[in-house]
């Protein structure tokens, strides 16, 4: 199986993150390296199955204001059944298009859809205010620089700077200007433990994050090795040979 064609067999709200349940002390880690305080008015655009996360923020980090934002009726309805008499929490369905992104001090997204990203990214030049901060997991939107990072948490305070290249901006994130395979098996193994995916799955997610961590590195010109190293093809042929994914047609060159 291609990997376009394994993908194309998750469900869509797989893809986009919405029934992946993060844990609520991935949150507080969360959180607390976002400084999340009392006088933050706090944005999560895309909650999906994380309504708690919006409790935890007003209840355990005193944040002034939330705003969750799903235009995915089935998790804004339960939300809002689920968050009834908390003051200070506001369940809102709406796109990115209608967003008004003014009073927003802190803004928390991880979805990976590019279109919707470029969207939010005007909006948030246009919008927010000096000093307002934006969260992601793995990568910044775009070539942004990130202000502070603790992978896979980074944070980008405006006004924002961005990268003349993508070196650049692999060299802020990463402390260095190109991955190698450890790199791309470390960050792959440190993404699943602060994200506490279960132990079960943990071995598998780990070698197909960090060849697809490598293999981007490579397509785009920003691996360390000049040749493919033995380790990749390796698993490569693990992953073709016990998992059916094959992710050779991903390689480029």
């Amino acid at each position: 199986m291609k990997i376009d064609e394994f993908i194309s067999h998750l469900p869509s709200e797989v893809i986009s993150g919405h029934h992946i349940t993060i844990a609520d002390s991935v949150f507080r880690d969360l959180f607390k390296f976002s400084k999340l305080s009392s006088h933050d008015v706090f944005y999560y655009i895309g909650f999906g199955n994380n309504s708690k996360s919006l409790e935890i923020a007003k209840e355990e980090f005193r944040v002034r204001k939330v705003i969750g934002i799903d235009d995915n009726d089935k998790f804004v309805t339960n939300a809002k059944n689920h968050i009834k008499n908390t003051q200070g929490i506001e369940i809102l369905k709406k796109s990115v298009e209608d967003l008004n992104l003014s009073e927003a001090s802190i803004l928390f997204f991880w979805f990976n859809d590019l279109r919707l990203i470029d969207k939010l990214k005007q909006k948030i030049e246009k919008e927010m205010k000096i000093g307002s901060r934006i969260v992601t997991l793995l990568s910044p939107p775009g070539l942004m620089l990130p202000s502070q990072v603790d992978y896979p948490f980074i944070m980008c305070k405006k006004p924002f700077f961005y990268a003349s290249e993508l070196k650049q901006q692999i060299r802020s994130i990463y402390g260095n200007s190109c991955i190698d395979f450890t790199a791309s098996w470390l960050l792959s193994e440190k993404y699943i433990k602060r994200l506490e995916t279960p132990t079960q799955y943990s071995r598998f997610i780990n070698i197909l994050l960090s060849m697809i961590i490598w293999i981007n590195a490579w397509n785009n010109g920003v691996a360390c090795e000049n040749e493919i190293p033995p380790p990749v093809e390796s698993y490569i042929g693990i992953l073709r040979t016990f998992f059916n994914i094959d992710l050779t047609e991903m390689l480029q060159k």
